[in-house]
């Protein structure tokens, strides 16, 4: 069961300060108050407006995959079909499974997105910079965060 309620201008305000360094600046909503869908401790759905956000613990807030005109303005991953089954399922960004990249920092959020439709499968924050990448040929590159079929995404279903 959803717990719903709707935070306080302050807290809206650390909420939205935390996003600033790893979004986007014109991807932020400009508000006092933010809608809170809480689905467990620590876990939770923020809406406004019709944005959303899924907020993974106190500092990782990261764009909910339906917002695609937010998701898009972050770095991209492209995966092989292959690693898509995996991944909505959870599993880690390997180099083996990246067919093409965009440029990004270590710790940057980074939008996962099949080779054929170019559809986001998942969010998570790299492991790495793309400069490495570039000159690699395995491990990690990318930890998954939020995918499609995970708690937030069922949740927001749920919702609408």
């Amino acid at each position: 069961m959803l717990k719903i309620h709707v935070l306080s201008k302050k807290d809206t305000s650390e909420i939205l300060e935390r996003m600033t360094p790893s979004w986007p600046q014109s991807s932020i909503p400009k508000t006092k108050s933010l809608k809170v869908y809480e689905i467990s401790k620590g876990n939770c759905i923020l809406e406004h407006d019709g944005l959303f956000a899924v907020q993974i613990d106190k500092n990782l807030i990261l764009p909910f995959l339906g917002n695609l005109s937010i998701i898009n303005l972050f770095p991209h991953v492209v995966v092989d079909m292959g690693a898509v089954k995996p991944i909505c399922g959870g599993a880690n960004i390997a180099r083996p499974g990246i067919k093409d990249f965009g440029k990004f920092q270590k710790d940057e959020i980074v939008v996962i997105k099949d080779v054929n439709h170019m559809k986001p499968i998942a969010i998570g924050l790299s492991l790495v910079d793309s400069d490495t990448v570039q000159s690699i040929s395995s491990g990690y590159i990318v930890n998954n965060c939020h995918y499609i079929s995970d708690k937030f995404w069922k949740a927001y279903k749920e919702l609408h």
